[in-house]
């Protein structure tokens, strides 16, 4: 078999061979590193044989995908050391996470305490220390029945599996999981176990509450010291915290996992939706409104009632199916087919800040990052194939224009055609998916592969936003569709004369509203930058009885010039209601004493800034103005001390 390495060199193997024979062979000084090998974009873990030719590479601590691997093991050896310490353990699923892991574990009526998680760390590094290694084996769905018999959590996912079923084997310890994993426990060195929570079986309600562990494993202290400062750092900046101590937003019992918006948390969505319509005014997007519930009949034709029905909310209206919209866009292209067009009107930009609704489980609900109703910033072009690769350079800019405003940095990931349960021919597929590879490359966006992870219409390239503490948030997508505009029979007069089917693109780039207003608040810890801020100015009289009369002028002379200004004229002293205003993380907090009112002028001290600056009054109003207008950055959001 021949393999093409990282650095475009090309090797022949022996049918047979494992990725540990390679290693052995071309990168024997690095075989301690190596954890496992990548071909064609999948991963293996280093023993398993290679089975076809293609692109291959090493996965090493330094590799991307090394730490979502770790921590899969890691939760595998976690396992492990709870089935002896608690022998009348079952255990439910124990996935990596984003920044680490987690396995929900039914303990048979054990109330476990935080202390005990030191006596299941204590065993973790006892089994580390024997260097068990972790084997894969294929077996068939009634050797893992038999396998799992006692543990009906594991008899529940089998039960539902087609196809391959792989186990993993350490020591003594089996259990049921794709991988891929290290090749031994050894590797398993630097981890902590750091809370208890209860997550109910596979998210619902109506099942069994298990005890869900958190932990995180690196491959060095150092790594994990560092992970675990960010980590404290987080739980500062925790949206959920910020925005009860900012009055942004609340949850209510009488509605889980949807969102009310108060006036400071309003102020600030405005803000952004105001900006949301100018630029997309200036990018020739013709903005519409679609209805909220729609009938059976459309999500039958779209494919979502067959698709994606368990996450749809339905009613019936004059003994008619109906159904709230998860998504908008089968509303746009209704917009769509409601006129004739031509192809000189193509490219259509539609545009729809569409409020969506979507049963999720309640055990995932979280904040702003995942509630059953939320707006997304939905557009729906339509294009010729002819436009295509253009229309998609074009948005990958106007991604650059967006994002910058947030100082958030991206990067893109393609996402290829499901496996199964998916729209579409295998042709319009490949063709779909080089259109937008394409397009990466003529822009010069790097990109990765996810395979499998398209949409069930169409492929797509998803934006990985990285904030101010390296986290990583799906939020935009750009999904080419020619499915739909098939189903719907959508069509334009070309320059023949003749109908044509359009191409449609659906995109995001902010993606949900309440999830983008949540990561913004914990990227920035609440101190928004001044142009969509709440409160953009705060004065405070010095004394009341000889300053507020002058500190009132000011406060209106700014709203007239459109600022959003309080004045704290309250009784308190004067260092008191600094500090107020500065834990309210207000841009500007203005002092109003007898030079200022002699003079027309304002001191201010800007947020994070010990610095007192007097300034006359229209030059201050000329600063700020300019510091709204220009949408500056002026704060860096990971040097904010809170």
């Amino acid at each position: 078999m021949n393999l093409k390495l990282e650095n475009g060199s090309e090797i022949q193997i022996e049918n047979g061979k494992n990725g540990h024979d390679v290693a052995v062979e071309i990168a024997k000084d690095q075989l301690k590193e190596i954890i496992a090998y990548k071909l064609n974009g999948k991963l293996f873990d280093l023993f398993t044989p290679i089975s076809e030719d293609g692109e291959f590479s090493f996965i090493t601590p330094k590799s991307e995908e090394a730490f979502h691997i770790l921590n899969h093991s890691t939760a595998h050896l976690m396992a492990e050391a709870i089935s002896i310490l608690y022998p009348d353990a079952k255990f439910g699923v124990g996935p990596a996470i984003e920044d680490g892991f987690y396995y929900d574990v039914d303990l048979n009526g054990v109330v476990l305490k935080e202390e005990d998680l030191k006596k299941i760390e204590a065993k973790m590094k006892e089994l580390s220390k024997k260097n068990e290694y972790i084997v894969r084996k294929v077996v068939s769905k009634d050797e893992a029945k038999e396998i799992f018999k006692d543990d009906e959590y594991k008899e529940e996912l089998i039960s539902e599996l087609e196809g391959t079923i792989t186990i993993y084997k350490q020591g003594n310890y089996v259990d049921l999981c794709v991988g891929p994993h290290v090749p031994s426990t050894g590797f398993i060195k630097h981890f902590k176990l750091e809370t208890i929570a209860g997550a109910y079986w596979r998210g619902d309600s109506k099942n069994k509450q298990l005890t869900r562990i958190y932990g995180v494993s690196c491959f060095s202290k150092e790594e994990l010291e560092h992970l675990e400062a960010m980590k404290e750092e987080a739980k500062k900046r925790d949206h959920r915290k910020i925005g009860k101590e900012m009055g942004l937003f609340m949850f209510s019992e009488f509605g889980p996992g949807f969102p009310f918006f108060l006036p400071k948390g309003l102020t600030l969505r405005r803000q952004i939706e105001n900006w949301w319509y100018d630029i997309h005014d200036a990018h020739d997007y013709k903005v519409i409104k679609t209805p909220i519930i729609l009938s059976k009949e459309l999500w039958l034709t779209s494919g979502h009632w067959d698709h994606y029905k368990e996450n749809m909310y339905t009613t019936k209206i004059d003994d008619r199916d109906f159904a709230i919209k998860p998504m908008n866009c089968p509303g746009a292209i209704l917009v769509y087919n409601s006129e004739l067009h031509s192809y000189k009107d193509l490219p259509l930009r539609l545009g729809e800040l569409g409020l969506v609704h979507r049963h999720e489980a309640s055990g995932a609900l979280n904040g702003l990052f995942r509630v059953r109703c939320f707006t997304q910033d939905d557009a729906h072009i339509f294009c010729t194939r002819d436009q295509l690769k253009d229309e998609i350079e074009t948005l990958l800019k106007f991604y650059d224009e967006i994002y910058s405003v947030f100082g958030l940095n991206y990067s893109i990931v393609l996402s290829t055609k499901p496996e199964k349960d998916y729209i579409g021919d295998d042709e319009i597929w490949a063709q779909s998916e080089k259109i937008l590879a394409d397009a990466c490359k003529a822009t010069g966006k790097e990109f990765k592969i996810n395979p499998g992870d398209g949409a069930f219409y169409g492929p797509k390239l998803d934006f990985k936003l990285k904030d101010c503490m390296g986290r990583i948030w799906q939020c935009g997508t750009i999904q080419l569709d020619m499915n739909l505009p098939e189903r719907f029979n959508c069509t334009f007069i070309n320059s023949k004369g003749e109908k044509e089917r359009p191409i449609m693109l659906h995109r995001a780039i902010l993606g949900s509203f309440e999830r983008f207003i949540g990561i913004i608040t914990e990227h920035f810890a609440g101190a928004f930058p001044t142009w969509c801020t709440p409160v953009q100015v705060k004065v405070l009289p010095v004394n009341n009885e000889y300053h507020l009369e002058y500190a009132k002028e000011i406060v209106n002379l700014f709203k007239e010039h459109n600022l959003r200004v309080e004045l704290d004229d309250s009784q308190e002293k004067l260092g008191y209601r600094m500090r107020n205003a500065q834990m309210s993380k207000i841009p500007y907090t203005i002092v109003i004493g007898d030079k200022e009112k002699e003079n027309h002028s304002v001191t201010y001290r800007k947020y994070g800034n010990e610095k007192q600056i007097t300034v006359p009054v229209e030059e201050f109003i000329s600063l700020i103005e300019k510091e709204i207008k220009d949408k500056a950055l002026l704060v860096d959001p990971s040097n904010l001390k809170l």
